[in-house]
């Protein structure tokens, strides 16, 4: 079978029908978990599963799966998520899904003999748009709390509960999810590289080697109002100051002590945001992110300590509440491996390097061994609409993860 491949014009056609479901007037693809158009999106990937006459089935996280039975029910799974950021673009999370749909139809259509059971899956909300990232695969393999998801409301302003009742789900039936989990034997995620480091070295393939761990904090500054004209300088409890003395001395630290590391603020919001008033309260989202345990753990705690120095500083108050977390993964050296040496029979380079991003493999290292397929990304672009691939790179990363579907499932 060493001469299969994927019928990638049959590919590029499940990408474009995909692509039309979501298009946002911005330009780009607008799928959050449950809205409209990704329940469109599910009953299109349902009736692809179903045509091709693999066994469809949903877990109660609204989880997608279809199956190709081996002689055994252990199971080696691919996949990622169809869902989207808002006006994001239309290769993130999908070329995962359809890639692994196409895998499955060729090993069916070829007769393949498996040892082992195939199943492609398509993870709920991957992008974080409900409740925090991952809220599928950390169902999946029971990474959530009852309490965190009764008390949870997603960034529309709507309780989870109300949005998973819209879609025939619940909170206990996402609870229940990890029992419907079957034995994994391994993992495996086709994925964008969403950065420059692939294209820019002209290399087709890479090969992941770790997953960034991150702490996503909610955080404020909190100091006091005045009038701009009539408060002297040296009188003002100014948040934003405030913030941006933490920013810059926050990213030196960083940059300084933790190379390699990321530290970023992504969103600010001052109040009372009036023209000709001193900010009183700045609340901004602070993301550390690391491939290290220990570092991660070390940069959280110094940055935190920074932000509060910098406070008492100024005679301010800091406030922060951890919203998500995740830890650094290594993936499975074995499937490395196998990747590599599957690589170098197809002729493909390849490249090794970590991923600061986070995928739902990193959350089912938890419960199987995992890896990881990037392609280039067009001028590193990803969650935009310009996000973009060339199709020789999907390619040939769908024709190495069939084979490496063949060889797991034959051991």
């Amino acid at each position: 079978m060493k001469n299969l491949r994927v019928n990638f014009e049959r590919l590029v056609r499940d990408l474009e029908e995909l692509g039309a479901i979501g298009q946002d007037p911005k330009g780009g693809i607008s799928r959050p978990s449950f809205s409209l158009p990704d329940l469109e999106a599910r009953r299109w990937l349902r009736q692809k599963i179903e045509e091709a006459g693999l066994l469809y089935r949903q877990d109660g996280a609204g989880n997608i799966f279809g199956r190709l039975p081996g002689t055994r029910p252990l199971v080696v799974m691919a996949g990622s998520h169809l869902d989207t950021v808002l006006n994001g673009g239309r290769y993130d999370g999908s070329v995962g899904v359809l890639a692994a749909l196409e895998c499955l139809r060729r090993i069916k259509e070829e007769k393949v003999p498996l040892e082992k059971t195939l199943e492609l899956v398509s993870f709920t909300d991957e992008e974080g748009n409900l409740v925090g990232d991952f809220l599928g695969s950390r169902a999946f393999t029971g990474q959530l709390l009852t309490r965190e998801l009764k008390t949870a409301r997603t960034q529309f302003g709507q309780p989870l509960e109300e949005i998973l009742q819209k879609a025939g789900l619940s909170v206990d039936s996402v609870l229940r999810a990890a029992g419907e989990r079957p034995d994994l034997a391994a993992f495996l995620e086709i994925h964008i590289e969403q950065g420059p480091v692939l294209e820019e070295e002209g290399v087709s393939i890479g090969l992941v080697s770790s997953i960034a761990g991150k702490r996503y904090y909610q955080a404020t500054f909190v100091g006091r109002s005045g009038h701009a004209g009539t408060t002297p300088l040296e009188l003002r409890q100014d948040a934003f100051i405030t913030l941006s003395d933490f920013a810059l001395r926050a990213t030196q630290l960083v940059a300084r002590k933790y190379y390699g590391n990321t530290i970023t603020i992504g969103r600010v919001l001052l109040r009372p945001g009036s023209f000709s008033i001193i900010p009183g309260e700045a609340d901004f989202t602070l993301d550390l992110r690391s491939q290290e345990p220990e570092s991660l753990r070390a940069m959280e705690e110094e940055v935190l300590g920074l932000a509060s120095e910098v406070a008492s500083t100024r005679g301010l108050s800091f406030y922060h509440r951890l919203v998500d977390s995740t830890e650094p993964v290594r993936t499975s050296e074995p499937l490395l491996n196998g990747l590599k040496a599957l690589c170098q029979e197809l002729g493909y380079d390849y490249r090794l390097l970590p991923s600061g991003a986070g995928h739902d493999a990193q959350i089912l290292s938890a419960v199987c061994p995992v890896a990881m397929i990037f392609i280039p990304s067009v001028d590193g672009l990803s969650h935009t609409p310009e996000e973009a691939i060339n199709p020789e790179d999907l390619e040939k990363a769908a024709n190495l993860l069939l084979q490496a579907l063949i060889s797991l499932a034959s051991e």
